[in-house]
């Protein structure tokens, strides 16, 4: 099974997912009351309320009629703002998670298992923190 993010937004998430020589798209959608999670179209899963949504969501592709079989996977989302700039149209969540039984398919942001290693320099904490970057530059403005 592999996964690629294909669109990543606010209030919209779409994972294709394909397995074996099937595609699948799994969506997640962020209105104003409620939350779902859409696998080819359909709604599989939704969650209601002003705060304390659900952000984990248990899903099964290829199960038989009778219920049994089929691939686990979970998805998880941070739904928070990525940054406090409100203004830019490029505002993005904070973090997105397709697992399946082997580890992460996909993964972004907060929710990215790089994200939890701690940095090896000064220079390195520098540019996770707050972004510096000091560079190699061969001369100064001033």
């Amino acid at each position: 099974m592999h996964a690629d993010i294909v669109r990543l937004s606010l209030r919209h998430v779409d994972i294709k997912i394909v397995n074996g020589e099937r595609m699948h798209v799994l969506q997640w959608r962020r209105h104003a009351l409620w939350d779902e999670v859409l696998l080819d179209g359909k709604r599989q899963a939704a969650s209601r309320g002003l705060w304390g949504r659900e952000n984990v969501y248990g899903l099964v592709f290829g199960r038989d009629l009778d219920g049994s079989g089929g691939e686990q996977v979970m998805l998880l989302i941070d739904p928070g703002y990525a940054s406090s700039n409100w203004i830019t149209e490029d505002e993005r969540i904070r973090g997105v998670r397709l697992e399946g039984r082997d580890g992460p398919l996909v993964s972004y942001g907060t929710l990215d298992p790089k994200s939890l290693e701690k940095p090896a320099t000064f220079s390195d904490w520098m540019k996770k923190s707050i972004g510096m970057d000091w560079g190699m530059r061969d001369s100064r403005p001033n």
